[in-house]
């Protein structure tokens, strides 16, 4: 697995550079999400990577959250992943019913945000998909109103809202519950070793049966191990993604 941790300032600062400027090449890359009833890949997540100095691609997300970078550089990353992630998934030719791509919610912020979307919403292929912006951990720290607001616009244009990483903090708790998400996904740390963690897999159970009764569709992200996957059925989830069904695979 890719190492999560951000490099040292002065790394992320060039390479955020090449990458708003397009001296650096951004790759698309699917990772699958598996129906556990049906047992088929039902959606995927489409993740942005960059190649970092060891030659490995890199999730870009540690660059978006390292320290020292003005809101306009990364808001400008953040468009130019998700114009790459769109525009992979226009040329999938339909390979996907349902698409997740995260999105920070800051971005939404920036004017440049709505003029591109209303662009992109309209590439060849991407009519028919269910396009789901995934809301990545920091969404709690936009103003509430704001963020109403920016979700009611974005349903509008009929794109979907993903809650990520539910149950690491009590302020996403919160914001979760009045934004009315389409989906929430949880948190990793509620999956990790949860076959050992009789609580975890309590929580994991309520929380799907909560969105059942909601009617949000509910995804437990992070397995890596048979048992984990066998507690998260078990917990009654049904939709399920991480390592143990492969890593994200770079598209075509």
């Amino acid at each position: 697995m890719a190492s999560t941790q951000p490099p040292p300032t002065a790394q992320t600062a060039t390479v955020l550079s090449d990458l708003i400027e397009g001296r650096g090449e951004l790759f698309p890359c699917a990772h699958e999400i598996h129906g556990l009833k049906s047992g088929r890949v039902e959606a995927v997540e489409v993740l942005t990577r960059y190649r970092g100095a060891s030659g490995l691609l890199e999730p870009v997300g540690p660059l978006l959250r390292a320290e020292g970078h003005s809101a306009q550089a990364r808001a400008a990353l953040d468009l130019r992943c998700l114009e790459t992630a769109l525009e992979a998934l226009s040329r999938s030719r339909g390979r996907w019913d349902c698409a997740f791509v995260n999105l920070e919610p800051m971005t939404m912020e920036h004017p440049p945000f709505w003029t591109g979307i209303e662009r992109w919403l309209r590439l060849p292929g991407l009519q028919s998909m269910r396009l789901v912006l995934e809301l990545t951990e920091s969404f709690s720290e936009l103003d509430l109103e704001a963020l109403q607001g920016h979700s009611r616009r974005l349903r509008d244009l009929g794109v979907r809202i993903a809650v990520d990483d539910l149950g690491s903090g009590v302020a996403s708790l919160t914001h979760m519950a009045r934004l009315a998400p389409d989906y929430i996904k949880a948190d990793q740390s509620l999956v990790r070793l949860v076959h050992r963690r009789p609580y975890q897999a309590a929580l994991l159970n309520a929380l799907a049966h909560f969105a059942r009764r909601m009617c949000v569709g509910f995804i437990a992200e992070g397995i890596e191990t048979p048992e984990e996957l066998q507690a998260v059925i078990d917990a009654d989830v049904p939709w399920a993604q991480g390592y143990h069904f492969g890593e994200p695979m770079p598209m075509a």
